[in-house]
């Protein structure tokens, strides 16, 4: 049902019993009966009108009808059945076919006000009448006081075009039963229908109108389309009316030409491809940003196109901009709810109309068996279009997503937003927040990346090439040593190397032998007698440490603060000697008093 800021819902059991179901009065005639109806209004009489439910010169309306076009200062007055008539489209946004709508009005000041609207199409079985006739009045009624105003009237119009050899007057009769519920149901909450209308052919017959002065049984021509006061109304309120929902279906239904079974091909071969992989933990993030990269590229080239004019113009020219691969691989991407909750954050400023027509596109190319796939580019083609003020395309591509996937959470959660009449901005304020969060953890993962490139150009600085000499290398310095228990924290920490400079090691006063870093583990060096002053370390002595100019000299006496004796070198493997309080395997050792 597509319900106009109403919500629906289903209604109670019951019959009329003092009406009769087809909706005519006892001479047979269309619409016989009264507009207040005491049979399912609970009797009680409009101000200004006659017992019988109809106005004084035979109308049925009155002039009781308002319709704002845009605030308080536009208001028209429609007073007879044709105004009514002509006023439906301007009511709706477009020209409705094969449907029941169903206007709420409210009282204001004694003069009616036009509220919510709902619609439902007609059923092609009869059985159901009854229960379409339950759920339209129920759900209006009852949504109008969720919303705190209830309807204190109804006015009811069916639409349907005849068939072959079918007149609009054969289907205003056949359509009377259908009336007739309508009036029961809405009469049994107590909100009388005032005006049961049939539109058909480029003419209309009232239900409720028993004259034939002004209601001939062969039915009143409709007037041509924006000449009434009503129409230039709402032109000067910059209301506009579209065509009829089928031509608006068109728009988002799978194509049917040669072109479809190519593009079915197309789908065929990506899903091999692209299935496996996104059902794949490891590359379903790569085939996602691939997904998004394409949507955007693009929604680009659809900027860029030269417009055209008519609805019909501008989906051929973006069938062509869209080839079949890349058709494929976006329908199959979109399969994947983040996916395509990330692609629903294009939904304003300069992305929506593009991303509309992305969507609506996407949507023509789920063809055959590739339907279901549909309801991801039907969802974001009503969301794009509800986020942009177009409610009237946002519940049509909805419903048509809930027909392609009656389980699509997303889609029936803001399919029953719309009919609520909720403010689309609290999801948007959701989809913003939930972008900008990514961009700013993308953002720090760039600074991050950046901080760790440059710690790493740094430290490659401090590490000697292939060319560099001892005495330009940053100093290890670090000696196995031996210490007696009466050394007095005799190891000194080599300084870290200052900003741009290489320190040398420690001499003279100073010339402590400091502490290897605690948390790598170093090997006792050994040295050869004789070894030169000049003499370069080994390549894998120094590999994955600074050495110093001195590593490669012995010293000639020991470290300041130390006895004589106390530090010993070996001089060879085959007699080495350990100084007293050292322990076997060249390590140093403090005798603990």
């Amino acid at each position: 049902m597509t319900n106009h800021s109403e919500a629906t819902g289903s209604a109670a059991n019951g019959n009329d019993r003092e009406r009769n179901r087809d909706g005519r009065n006892g001479e047979g005639r269309p619409g016989g009966g009264r507009s207040n109806t005491g049979g399912h209004g609970g009797g009680r009489n409009i101000p200004g009108r006659s017992g019988d439910g109809r106005d004084n010169d035979g109308t049925g309306i009155s002039d009781r009808v308002g319709f704002d076009a845009h605030g308080a200062e536009h208001q028209v007055t429609l007073r007879t059945p044709g105004e009514l008539a002509d006023a439906l489209p301007y009511l709706l946004g477009y020209r409705p076919e094969d449907s029941i709508v169903l206007v709420a009005l409210h009282d204001r000041g004694g003069r009616g006000r036009f509220g919510g609207r709902a619609r439902l199409g007609i059923p092609a079985n009869k059985d159901d009448w009854p229960a379409v006739a339950r759920q339209l009045a129920h759900g209006l009624i009852t949504g109008s006081e969720r919303r705190g105003g209830r309807p204190e009237q109804m006015v009811a119009y069916l639409c349907q075009e005849p068939g072959p050899g079918e007149t609009g007057r054969q289907i205003t009769e056949r359509l009377a039963p259908l009336a007739g519920l309508l009036r029961t149901e809405c009469g049994r909450l107590d909100v009388p229908v005032i005006e049961a209308l049939c539109i058909s052919d480029g003419r209309y017959w009232s239900y409720c109108c028993p004259s034939e002065d002004c209601c001939p049984a062969e039915g009143l021509p409709m007037g041509l389309p924006g000449t009434s006061v009503l129409a230039a109304a709402a032109t000067y309120a910059g209301l506009q009316v579209r065509g009829t929902l089928r031509e608006l279906r068109a728009r988002l239904q799978p194509w049917e030409t040669a072109a479809a079974l190519e593009q079915e091909v197309a789908l065929d071969t990506a899903g091999m491809a692209l299935v496996p992989r996104m059902l794949d933990q490891a590359s379903r993030v790569d085939v996602a940003e691939r997904t998004l990269s394409l949507a955007r590229h693009t929604m680009a080239r659809f900027a860029e196109a030269a417009p055209v004019s008519g609805p019909l113009q501008a989906d051929l020219r973006d069938d062509e901009i869209l080839g079949h691969e890349d058709a494929a691989e976006l329908i199959l991407g979109l399969q994947d709810r983040t996916t395509r909750d990330r692609a629903a954050e294009w939904m304003e400023a300069e992305e929506a109309g593009p991303a509309l027509r992305l969507w609506r596109a996407l949507a023509r190319r789920c063809v055959g068996p590739y339907g279901e796939h549909a309801a991801a580019p039907l969802t974001l083609a009503g969301w794009v279009a509800w986020s942009a003020g177009d409610e009237i395309e946002a519940r049509e591509a909805l419903a048509m997503a809930l027909g392609a996937d009656p389980s699509y959470l997303f889609a029936r959660l803001l399919h029953q937003a719309c009919n609520e009449g909720l403010d689309p901005e609290s999801i948007r304020r959701c989809l913003r927040a939930e972008r900008e969060g990514r961009d700013a953890r993308a953002r720090s993962e760039v600074a991050r990346s950046a901080d760790v490139e440059s710690a790493e150009d740094t430290t490659g600085l401090n590490m000697p090439g292939p060319g560099m000499s001892q005495a330009s290398s940053p100093p290890a310095c670090e000696e196995t040593m031996e210490l007696s228990g009466d050394s007095k924290d005799a190891l000194a920490v080599c300084p870290s190397p200052a900003e741009g400079a290489l320190p040398p090691c420690p001499s003279g006063a100073d010339r402590n032998p400091p502490m290897p870093p605690p948390t790598a583990s170093r090997r006792r060096k050994r040295v050869r007698p004789g070894a030169r002053a000049d003499a370069r370390p080994h390549p894998a002595e120094t590999e994955g440490r600074q050495p110093c100019a001195e590593e490669s000299r012995p010293r000639s006496r020991p470290a300041r603060g130390t006895r004589p004796g106390t530090v010993r070198r070996t001089t060879g493997m085959g007699d080495a000697r350990r100084a007293e309080g050292t322990r076997p395997g060249g390590e140093a050792t403090e005798e603990k008093r």
